[in-house]
């Protein structure tokens, strides 16, 4: 079967064919990548991660962002992503579980030693668990037990003791990096 190539049909002034205007959006960098929000302004970036992105990793855990699923990094801080609308994020920088590893592949060391420390049950809570620990060694490079603690994340498969050897692992530099 022979290729359909396209036709180019050229636009005269009495074509009647006019041009729209670029849709005005908040412009949003997620990942490192540059996208356009045109929708409404107040929407969650929760529901815009998840059912315009297609971004999965962060999750809904409840509507006040209270149990740690929903985080993101904003400017490198952990914030819950169901409390932040869209209208706040122009010019700022949102990191996702999914922009942790490297663009190549390589796991972020947090990652790897969620995996080396088996600190991931069910998985629901890990990537808000990722987050907020990249959020507090961000913060503090040797976080002790008691800042590990003000962590709000809830994992109800019992896993803060692995999470805890995972984040001291990376705070130890016990972990590959990237």
């Amino acid at each position: 079967m022979a290729p359909v190539q396209a036709q180019v049909l050229p636009i005269s002034p009495d074509s009647g064919i006019v041009p729209v205007e670029a849709r005005n959006g908040i412009d949003l960098e997620i990942n490192g990548e540059h996208y356009r929000h045109t929708g409404d302004p107040q929407m969650p970036l929760l529901w815009y991660l998840r059912d315009v992105l297609q971004l999965t990793g962060t999750k809904y855990g409840d509507a006040h962002g209270e149990n740690g699923a929903d985080l993101v990094l904003l400017d490198g801080k952990a914030v819950s992503a169901i409390t932040l609308p869209v209208a706040k994020l122009a010019g700022r920088q949102v990191t996702t579980v999914e922009g942790l590893a490297a663009d190549d592949g390589t796991l972020h060391p947090l990652q790897q030693a969620f995996i080396d420390e088996d600190a991931i049950g069910c998985g629901y809570c890990t990537p808000g668990w990722l987050i907020a620990a990249a959020g507090l060694l961000r913060r503090k490079k040797q976080p002790g037990d008691d800042d590990i603690d003000q962590l709000p994340n809830l994992c109800r498969c019992g896993c803060q003791t692995r999470v805890r050897r995972a984040i001291k692992r990376v705070a130890a530099g016990k972990a590959v990096q990237p």
